[in-house]
């Protein structure tokens, strides 16, 4: 028994106390989250372009040899290569002389600021999101 029936007991911790903490942590997850999720959404667009950049090479290396695009074979058609894919890669336009080699997302995987990313014989990019071009191919 507590010889002073007036003093508080010291023990634990008070419901606004809790509160402060919850609140603050609150405002941390949501400066931190979507942070977090541009960061991922910015590696997986890299991952992309990469196997883009890779299916450009082995139809340079084909039209090198062959002198056409045309039958072009062993191209990359998702990012990552294996797993569950975040990108479809394919190439839309394949003919003699010029290839466009397009990365679209799928799947649960959305980009708005990038949205499809396109690369054709010529280096020209592009892409359909609502970011500007440097936002999506960085150099």
């Amino acid at each position: 028994m507590n010889p002073n029936p007036l003093q508080k007991s010291s023990l634990g911790f008070t419901l606004i106390e809790l509160m402060v903490v919850v609140a603050i942590i609150g405002i941390l997850a949501s400066i931190a989250y979507p942070n977090y999720a541009d960061y991922v959404r910015r590696g997986k667009r890299a991952d992309a372009q990469a196997l883009m950049m890779e299916n450009t090479q082995i139809l340079e290396r084909i039209f090198t040899t062959n002198g056409t695009y045309v039958g072009a074979t062993g191209l990359r058609t998702q990012s990552p290569s294996n797993g569950t894919a975040d990108y479809t890669l394919s190439t839309p336009t394949l003919a003699a002389t010029t290839y466009v080699v397009q990365a679209a997302p799928t799947g649960s995987f959305s980009d708005p600021v990038c949205g499809t990313l396109t690369v054709n014989q010529a280096g020209s990019r592009t892409n359909t999101g609502t970011g500007a071009l440097a936002d999506c191919w960085k150099n």
